[in-house]
This record gives structure tokens, C-alpha cells and sequence, in this order.
């Protein structure tokens, strides 16, 4: 039976943050109901025979905007179709100001077991200039009531390099986080994507442009205090107690297949990255009349995915196997790649350690100075 991941995108928001560049639709949650009997059948159109799922990842978009009865529906559409493995991982995307208890209870019920919670900040001030809809207040107690859900397996996103932001205040920030005692943390460098509120701001000289030295120094602290506080490492920007890392994310950077459902939603099947139209409007039509939406096809060589391969395995702290890179491509990395690794190393980026070949903290925080020497 083949090991299969499915990732749901749920494109709907609220209100669009001022720094986001991902496909979402803003005051559109009368489109859901379309929406969930859309995604009902595109499940059943797309379905892979002999397939286990080992993990689902409802992404967005606000996903914890579904209501609990279109979550059912949607469930009910995979489970006609797969067998889920017993101790899968499900994720569900949520953005405090959206969720209740009674909410969380019953997601957890269908069979969610993983909940991320994009908080982003604690500091009103912060969430405000980011275009969140909640506030630091609203955060912690999200945080509270998915626990008192029961959700053993709690995530929260926080942004580091926010104009304007002290070292003082991100060095409070981080205990704060380390008190609230989830089980994983995912830390994202602020970056400002043409066509966004918050780059437009920036553009006019009403907002300071992120200062990259600032990002680097608030990246290392995280280092610094989430390991104190017993979080590993295991990627560049995420964290986790033992045993909990995301297998949903492990799968994208290591290459396994994955079957993207919804509107923008990507795949990755037989060495093909298939992805879905953007259109929300498209993408219900055409389902609604039976019919798989519009899709773009990229067939990946052996070259790409080679580059693939060595870049989404530096992005763990494990790094890659030349083994590995051996096994699967029937070369000989440090023979392919010995003036990039030398060059690499020589600037303290990479190192080789226990037969793998990593990123160095340095090359953590420089990581693109390195994966940019490995493309195609």
C-alpha cells in the first residue's frame, strides 16, 4: 500500500494580513458551503488507489473558518476514499479570533490532532501593524482553551524581524512563548512581497523597511532561548519538544508524495509537481459540474530534482546523507559538488558531521548564500 499525504487548502480569510502574499479571499465565507461540496469532489475525482494516508494538513487561508459541519463533510470525502493510518497526523490551521472551545472540542472529535496557531506576535502594537485580526489577549487564550480542548500537539507561528521592534521586547517575547509550554514552534523571518498592504507602506515611507541585522540578532536569541528551554531544532524555522516535529512538513523536505486539494493547492506525485487554479470561482464551477479544475503540470529532471534534494535536506538540522544522494541519483556528491562545498565550508556555512553534510548556525542564518551555489 502506498504512503500518501494530503494537503487541503482553505482559501478563505477574514480580513488579508498586511504582509501576506498567499492565495486567500477576503469576505467571501457565504462561498464555503460551494466551497466544501467542491472539495468533496475533487476528493473523489483524484483518488489514488491503494493509498495510506499518513498525514493531512488543512492549510489556508483561515481553515479554522470552516465550519464544524463542512470540516465533517470533508473527512467524511477522505475517509470514502482512503484508509487513514492509524496515529496519522491531522493539522489544522486556526487564527486566534476565530476559535472557541466548543469549536476546538469538536474539531479534535473529527479527528484533528494537531492544531497550529498562527499568533505571529504578542505585542498589540505589533499585531496591529501586521493587519492581524486579533489580539495578544485573544492569542494567549486560544492557546489556553485548545489545551483544555485536549490537543496534545499544539503549534504556534510567530514572525521575528518586525520594524521597529526592541531586542528587549523580542527577548521578553521569547520567555512568554517558552512559558505557554506547547509542544511546537515555528519561526518566520518577515519578508514583504510586492502588491502587499504592508510593502506599499514601506514604499511610501510610512513604514521602516525590516532591518535584516535586526532579524539576524532576534534569529539567534530564539536559538539561544528556545534550546534552553528544551525546544529542538530540527529545520531552520522550526522548533519542537522530542517527538513532536511536523511529519506533514517533513514530508515537502524530503520529497515525498503529496496530493494537494483546493483552490492554489499543489501536488507532488510520480516526480510531477501538479497545481490547481488559483480561481476560487473557476475552481467551483468547474467542480460542480463534475469536473477536475484547471491545472498546470511541471515534469521535474533529474537535474531538479537533484537541486530539490540537496536544498530541502540542508533545511533540516540532520542535513543529507551523501548516501542518500548517492542511493537515489548515482552520484557522487562531494565529487559533483566539491567546489560548492569547499567554498561553502571555507565561509562557515556547511560542515560534515556523522556522515551528513549540514548547515553550520551561520549557514543557518545565511542559508540562501548556500542553497543558491546547489541549483539547477
Amino acid at each position: 500500500m502506498t504512503e500518501l499525504s494530503l494537503y487541503i487548502h482553505i482559501p478563505f480569510c477574514r480580513r488579508r494580513c498586511a504582509y501576506c502574499s498567499f492565495v486567500s479571499y477576503a469576505e467571501r465565507e457565504t462561498d464555503i458551503p460551494a466551497y466544501t461540496r467542491a472539495l468533496a469532489e475533487e476528493i473523489k475525482l483524484r483518488c489514488v488507489d491503494d493509498a495510506e494516508i499518513k498525514t493531512i494538513y488543512f492549510g489556508g487561508g483561515t481553515p479554522s473558518l470552516m465550519p464544524a459541519d463542512s470540516l465533517k463533510e470533508i473527512f467524511k470525502a477522505i475517509r470514502t476514499c482512503y484508509k487513514i493510518a492509524d496515529g496519522a497526523e491531522v493539522t489544522l490551521e486556526a487564527n486566534p479570533g476565530t476559535i472557541d472551545s466548543g469549536y476546538l472540542k469538536t474539531v479534535r472529535s473529527l479527528g484533528v490532532n494537531r492544531l497550529s496557531l498562527g499568533v505571529q506576535s504578542l505585542d498589540d502594537a505589533e499585531l496591529r501593524l501586521l493587519g492581524r485580526i486579533h489580539t495578544s489577549s485573544e492569542a494567549r487564550e486560544s492557546t489556553r482553551q485548545a489545551k483544555e480542548a485536549g490537543f496534545t500537539n499544539l503549534s504556534l507561528d510567530f514572525i521575528y524581524g518586525i520594524p521597529e521592534r526592541s531586542q528587549v521586547t523580542w527577548r521578553n517575547m521569547l520567555a512568554e512563548i517558552v512559558t505557554l509550554r506547547v509542544q511546537h514552534l515555528s519561526l518566520y523571518g518577515l519578508t514583504l512581497e510586492e502588491d502587499t498592504p504592508m510593502h506599499e507602506r514601506v514604499e511610501r515611507g510610512e513604514v521602516p523597511s525590516p532591518d535584516p541585522d535586526a532579524a539576524a540578532s532576534e534569529y539567534e536569541m530564539a536559538e539561544e532561548v528556545l534550546q534552553a528551554a528544551g525546544y529542538n531544532q530540527y529545520e531552520i524555522s522550526n522548533w519542537s519538544q522530542p517527538g513532536f516535529e511536523s511529519r506533514h512538513n517533513r514530508v515537502y523536505w524530503q520529497r515525498g508524495p503529496y496530493l494537494g486539494l483546493g483552490a492554489a493547492a499543489h501536488s507532488f506525485l510520480d516526480n510531477k509537481r501538479i497545481a490547481n487554479t488559483s480561481d476560487l470561482d473557476i475552481y467551483i464551477s468547474e467542480l460542480s459540474g463534475g469536473k477536475l479544475p484547471p491545472q498546470t503540470t511541471e515534469v521535474i529532471s533529474k537535474v531538479v530534482a537533484l537541486s530539490e534534494a540537496i536544498i530541502l535536506g540542508l533545511r533540516l538540522n540532520e542535513g543529507i546523507s551523501a548516501g542518500d544522494i548517492q542511493a537515489h541519483f548515482g552520484i557522487d556528491l562531494h565529487h559533483r559538488f566539491a567546489v560548492e562545498i569547499a567554498d561553502c565550508s571555507s565561509l562557515g556555512l556547511l560542515e560534515e558531521k556523522g556522515g551528513r553534510l549540514r548547515l553550520t548556525p551561520r549557514g543557518r542564518l545565511l542559508g540562501n548564500e548556500v542553497f543558491m551555489r546547489f541549483l539547477a
